[in-house]
């Protein structure tokens, strides 16, 4: 059996339970089976089949869903695009597909199918997927300049833990029973999400899709909310308003906090306000989720390690491995030697197992700065800088950010005799790498501290900012 065998029959088990909700509208499992159907049906009328790349801009629907589970169905490649990527980026993720599959607009070289066209004669859904294919490409955000591609396999999606009914008495069962109501956010090129959109569903629950600005401290009440993602930012925002007024959150039963550092007081904070629900945990996009636990556990550590992941420390640094991990980076076989080796993955991140099984994060192999839990490597951002012609060297460290999670600080040599402009220098990465990867804060120093390495301290010009 082949993924998505298991979650089509899961979808025909109960037909009648609502899979999605999104204000009025209610789409049953079985609504959700036909539409995965009907969609499949469409995109083998244009023409796509198994190895096809196809693209997916869609937003956080039934039917954006519905299209990603098609594509599998078909045994074909999902490459989903992330809303408001720079043309160059854009054209880079589109650059080997066959068609894309979308519900706006979307510049492409290839043809663009509107999903509503794609809704057409229901035909049986029949996955066509080869074990050893790819399945599905992530891209990261692209602040190395190129997107990276974290390709999936249907092997990994069929062996995972996620995509298929959890093992009885499972820490993972355990997890999905808290997800009777999965809020369901942001946009499905996201892995994490649409990973537990999936334990969400083999659990029973309903993805909740809200309406209108995202306030945690309206929505979790508002629509019932039983389980739910954050990242550190939004549980800020969350704590603000707990501490000043009561919030009803007794239906909360797991709030996951997960993508950047979370401070250990924060962390003690947010469980004596929220209670057993607050959990915090650790993953990448190339494995999935690997640690979680409750808040008020294993205080400093991410967590212990989830079902099916083995953790191992190689001179200080977390090694993994999981069924549900990465096949590699599309194509690009030197990215991948560089951190998946004999079927272990290099998190490129520091720590240790205590005697209890928790795993402490002590730092970073590289260097990158994680705001709203998207990945932003410094290095692309110093050479962007520094190509001004105003700017002699530029140098990126991350800070802890209280409303981005972690927040880019650039440190900036001025060119001699020049005066960068720093609205001009903003505008030139963003051209570069895009809005989100501009430093949120900008100093000028007339020389940067060397380790004894030789190489520039970036701690010391860390520890020299002053809030």
């Amino acid at each position: 059996m082949v993924h998505p065998q298991a979650l089509l029959d899961e979808l025909a088990r109960r037909p009648a339970v609502p899979a999605f909700e999104h204000g009025p509208r209610v789409t049953t499992r079985g609504q959700l089976r036909d539409l995965i159907g009907r969609i499949t049906a469409g995109l083998r009328a244009a023409g796509l089949g198994p190895g096809d790349g196809v693209g997916l801009a869609t937003g956080v629907t039934p039917e954006g869903f519905a299209a990603l589970v098609a594509v599998h169905v078909l045994g074909a490649r999902a490459v989903a695009v992330r809303p408001g990527l720079p043309e160059a980026q854009l054209r880079h993720i589109l650059g080997d597909v066959a068609a894309v599959v979308a519900d706006r607009p979307v510049d492409a070289a290839v043809p663009v199918l509107p999903v509503a066209s794609l809704l057409g004669t229901y035909a049986e859904p029949e996955p066509q997927g080869r074990l050893d294919d790819i399945a599905t490409v992530v891209f990261t955000s692209g602040s190395t300049g190129v997107p990276k591609g974290v390709a999936y396999s249907y092997r990994a999606l069929t062996e995972g833990r996620v995509w298929r009914p959890p093992v009885p008495g499972s820490a993972h069962e355990r997890l999905g029973a808290g997800f009777g109501r999965y809020l369901l956010f942001g946009t499905l090129a996201s892995a994490v999400m649409v990973e537990q959109l999936g334990v969400c569903l083999f659990a029973g629950g309903t993805a909740v899709i809200p309406g209108g600005d995202l306030d945690f401290a309206r929505v979790l009440p508002e629509l019932r909310i039983t389980a739910a993602l954050t990242t550190v930012p939004r549980l800020n925002q969350l704590l603000d308003v707990l501490r000043g007024e009561d919030v009803d959150l007794r239906a909360l039963r797991t709030l996951i906090v997960a993508g950047s550092p979370v401070p250990p007081h924060k962390l003690a904070e947010a469980a004596g306000r929220i209670g057993p629900a607050m959990h915090h945990a650790y993953g990448q996009t190339e494995t999935g989720m690997l640690t979680i636990c409750r808040a008020d556990q294993g205080l400093g550590s991410v967590g212990k390690a989830c079902d099916t992941v083995e953790i191992a420390t190689r001179h200080g640094e977390v090694w993994v491995r999981t069924p549900s991990a990465f096949a590699g980076y599309w194509h690009d076989e030197a990215a991948t030697a560089e951190v998946l080796r004999d079927g272990w993955v290099r998190t490129q991140d520091l720590g240790f197992v205590d005697d209890d099984g928790y795993l402490h994060l002590s730092g970073r192999a590289r260097d990158v700065v994680i705001v709203n839990a998207v990945i932003h490597y410094c290095g692309p951002i110093e050479r962007a800088i520094a190509a001004h012609p105003d700017v002699d060297q530029a140098y990126v460290v991350a800070v802890p950010d209280e409303r981005t999670g972690e927040a880019a600080h650039a440190f900036l040599v001025p060119a001699p005799g020049r005066e960068p402009d720093l609205g001009e220098v903003a505008k030139a990465v963003a051209a570069e790498l895009g809005e989100a990867a501009v430093p949120a804060r900008f100093s000028f120093v007339g020389a940067v501290p060397v380790a004894p390495s030789g190489k520039p301290d970036k701690a010391a010009l860390r520890a020299s900012i002053v809030d």
